[in-house]
């Protein structure tokens, strides 16, 4: 698997991005959805990763910068074709340490509450990720969990 920068450029990219938008529209009411658009993840203070394997887009990740000491994990998201298969486990992975080389001191998330995402506060839980009050403009909601991580 390898992981590396993407520009948002690519035909598949954009389609993953578009199958996550869609996915978090039926799963959360619209207040809830926190998910981010393509140009919102061509910001400066966002860095987005894809991970690929023969061609084959596995899935993408980003890190969004709070300030110096604090950052976001942003659009998570596994392609449907090869879940259970470590792809979100090396993106997470990646993503820390990266956040950690850019010494960061505190790295934080934001996912639904549904059975959906059980899955994900798994993960999350796995690389001790704990529960957490809103970050950042995020508010309270029923449809949303806030986890965060000291590095």
């Amino acid at each position: 698997m390898e992981i590396k920068i993407d520009d948002l450029s690519g035909s598949e990219t954009r389609a993953l991005l578009e199958e996550h938008l869609q996915s978090m529209a039926l799963l959360s009411p619209p207040e809830s959805v926190h998910a981010l658009d393509i140009d919102a993840l061509r910001k400066p203070d966002i860095t987005f990763w894809t991970a690929w394997d023969n061609g084959d887009l596995l899935g993408c990740g980003a890190l969004k910068e709070l300030d110096a000491k604090h950052a976001e994990i942003k659009s998570m998201r596994t392609s449907s074709l090869h879940r259970r298969k470590g792809v979100a486990k090396n993106l997470l992975n990646h993503i820390l340490e990266e956040a950690k080389r850019r010494r960061y001191s505190r790295l934080s998330l934001e996912t639904g509450s549904g059975q959906a995402f059980e899955p994900a506060h798994k993960l999350y839980a796995t690389f001790g990720f704990t529960y957490c009050e809103p970050f950042g403009s995020y508010v309270e909601s029923p449809h949303n969990v806030f986890m965060t991580k000291d590095l």
